[in-house]
């Protein structure tokens, strides 16, 4: 039983546990340990220096690099807590051990020498293993409470004044040490409990990293394209929380799917909803069996006119993805699925979500979700009625009135999850974070990248933070929505090409300039020196008319060194010349790749970073030579001005909600 132990009384001599320097108390950080009689001794002896701390096996425990063993943020704070509470109960001793008793004072005193310090001071030796907690101000010059000179012997109001002023440079140091733990807990220790997380994800194979169906790859790089999918799976804890049973459906369908798009400079996100009965052309698909999380040998062929939910329940997370993706031109490179017990515990975990209501929210199926109107905070399961409602006559919209509650509940959950009350709560914070990871499943997925993206976001306010719903225009006669396909392009195009959206409210510093895109002059580049193909990374584009160019002019090029990153269809097919584009500081690699291209002009562009694009056009699309050899001088090539594209016309009827907007609904 070690010296924290209070069951017993303490005996004649001995001093209890809250009476302890703060030194003496057991650290069960450091190991660190005092008996009894080595209390009682310094009592004995406060004129003599302090003995130095005996070691031994208790003393220092032996460090476990087992990954199991470690602390949640939860309890990893209620610890240091535990700790600073021991050591504030020995406070009061930060004043000399012992006070001599009253006695006449001799005609001239003689100041001797202090007690020894045992609360951390500079007298403590290296051997001593006590913590030293830091000083809340530079020591000052007199008398103080704790120090190498102190008179024998001091008055009532003297030693309560050096009590006091003791007490508050402890309270001072534990502040600052709290203050510390603090933005450890927010900068260190949670990202290392966060990344240790990655093992809970449970892994599902869904992207398409080769399609050719993303526009304008090399617009794309640096951006970070993340497909969030709620499913209605009838099993297990879903089905418990009403989600129905699996005689009602059986499998798992795409009941929520949303498509999150974050610009390489991280100035804005664009999340577009996708209704689950949207008429799709379904791709053929390996069947899923969402109970494993397996595919099967069995393959669904191509068919028309699926629902988009339906096209999850067959091919699961890799079929959805392709059709998203088709659909979108986005490069899709993250995936995330979130069943309903997931997201009810969510929810719960950070204290509930506050939604504003103007009107009751009764469904036919679900009955009555919210009795009062106005602002209120629902807990989980009535957030997931909220979120999932979609026969509520009072709205008439079916499917579009779910996903605007849908956006709105996002919202409101962002700005919840953003604010002090769970980012500053590291109980809330640690039971989010367990329980997306526990009932989430992914690919492409790491904690680490998420805190990166997360810093990069830092900046961006909630009205920087767009909603959208892709327009329908009625249903077919067996109840799938119509996709209006030209305003879905434009929508996309939009997100492609950075263009502002309705309602966005980013900073006037980050918001996209336009220069003058009619402005097509073409000059002269100033010379370069050829560099090796090898150190060149080259995205393929097809802007001509011809089938297959894009695959056979990378070969081509490939075969002279240039590492190829991709190939695709360019966002129109053009009829002037093949155009090499570039990003700021790359002129050099565009010019080595021009070199191999006949007829080639050069673009320069901020949105490729390294990497050179070439947009195939012009009747000499397709041909390649040898580039130039490495170190030679180039001609000069004839460059294009790069305006920006034309404002795409989205359509005036568009569903749009802003993140910042708290307005009732």
């Amino acid at each position: 039983m070690g010296d924290d132990d209070e069951t017993r009384a303490p005996g004649v001599g001995r001093r209890a546990p809250w009476e302890r320097p703060i030194s003496r108390l057991h650290d069960p950080e450091s190991g660190t340990n005092s008996s009894p009689e080595s209390s009682r001794d310094d009592e004995a002896s406060a004129d003599v220096p302090a003995p130095t701390p005996r070691n031994g096996p208790a003393d220092t425990p032996a460090p476990t690099d087992d990954a199991d063993a470690r602390l949640s943020v939860a309890e990893l704070v209620d610890k240091v807590a535990r700790i600073t509470s021991r050591r504030r109960d020995g406070a009061g001793e930060d004043a000399p051990a012992t006070t001599p008793p009253p006695t006449p004072a001799p005609p001239a005193p003689t100041p001797t020498p202090a007690p020894p310090v045992e609360n951390g001071s500079a007298s403590a030796t290296e051997d001593d293993p006590t913590v030293v907690l830091p000083a809340a101000a530079p020591p000052r010059k007199g008398p103080e409470a704790v120090g190498t000179v102190a008179p024998p012997a001091l008055t009532r109001l003297a030693l309560s004044k050096a009590r006091k002023r003791a007490r508050m440079r402890l309270a001072g140091r534990v502040s600052v040490a709290l203050v510390s733990v603090l933005a450890l807990l927010l900068t260190g220790i949670v990202w290392g409990y966060l990344r240790a997380t990655d093992r809970g994800f449970a892994q599902v194979s869904a992207l398409d990293t080769e399609s050719t169906d993303v526009v304008d790859a090399p617009g794309q790089y640096g951006d970070e394209t993340y497909l969030i999918v709620g499913t209605d799976t009838r099993a297990g804890a879903s089905g418990e929380i009403g989600a129905g049973t699996e005689l009602d459906a059986e499998g798992a369908r795409s009941d929520t799917v949303i498509l999150i798009n974050i610009p390489a400079d991280r100035s804005r996100v664009v999340a577009v909803s996708f209704p689950r009965d949207l008429d799709v052309t379904r791709p053929e698909c390996q069947a899923w069996d969402s109970t494993t999380g397996d595919y099967t040998d069995e393959v669904f062929p191509a068919a028309d006119g699926d629902k988009l939910n339906a096209t999850y329940a067959l091919g699961g997370p890799k079929c959805l993805v392709k059709v998203i993706q088709k659909m979108s031109g986005l490069r899709i490179g993250h995936f995330v699925g979130i069943d309903f017990a997931g997201f009810e515990s969510m929810v719960d975990e950070v204290g509930g979500v506050d939604v504003c209501t103007t009107q009751p929210l009764i469904d036919d199926e679900l009955g009555t979700i919210l009795a009062t109107t106005g602002e209120q905070r629902v807990d989980g399961r009535t957030a997931l009625n909220y979120v999932r409602a979609r026969k509520v006559e009072a709205e008439g919209t079916g499917d579009y009135g779910r996903i605007k509650r849908q956006q709105v509940f996002l919202s409101s959950l962002l700005r919840s999850v953003l604010s002090n009350r769970v980012l500053f709560d590291p109980g809330k914070l640690n039971g989010f974070v367990t329980a997306f990871t526990r009932d989430t499943f992914v690919e492409n997925v790491k904690t680490a990248d998420l805190l990166t993206l997360g810093k990069s976001l830092r900046g961006v306010d909630a009205g920087a933070v767009t909603f959208l719903t892709v327009p329908t225009a009625g249903t077919t006669y067996y109840g799938n929505e119509i996709p209006r396909t030209d305003d879905i392009d434009a929508i996309f195009r939009a997100i492609i090409d950075d263009q502002p959206l309705p309602g966005e409210q980013r900073a006037p510093e980050t918001a996209p300039t336009t220069p003058d895109s009619t402005d097509t002059r073409a000059v002269a580049t100033t010379p370069q020196v050829s560099l090796d193909p090898t150190a060149v990374s080259v995205q393929v584009s097809n802007g001509s008319e011809v089938g297959g160019l894009a695959a056979t002019t990378a070969d081509s090029l490939a075969a002279y060194g240039f590492q190829i990153v991709g190939t695709g269809n360019a966002d129109a097919t053009t009829t002037g010349p093949t155009v090499v584009r570039y990003g700021p500081g790359s002129i050099a690699e565009a010019a080595t790749v021009a070199s191999a291209l006949p007829g080639a002009v050069l673009q320069e562009t901020t949105s490729l970073g390294g990497i050179v694009e070439v947009i195939l056009g012009g009747a000499d699309a397709g041909t390649v030579t040898a580039p130039a050899p490495v170190g030679e001088t180039l001609p000069t090539f004839d460059t294009a001005v790069d305006g920006a594209p034309t404002d795409v016309a989205l359509p005036s009827d568009l569903t749009v909600t802003n993140a910042a907007d708290a307005t009732c609904m």
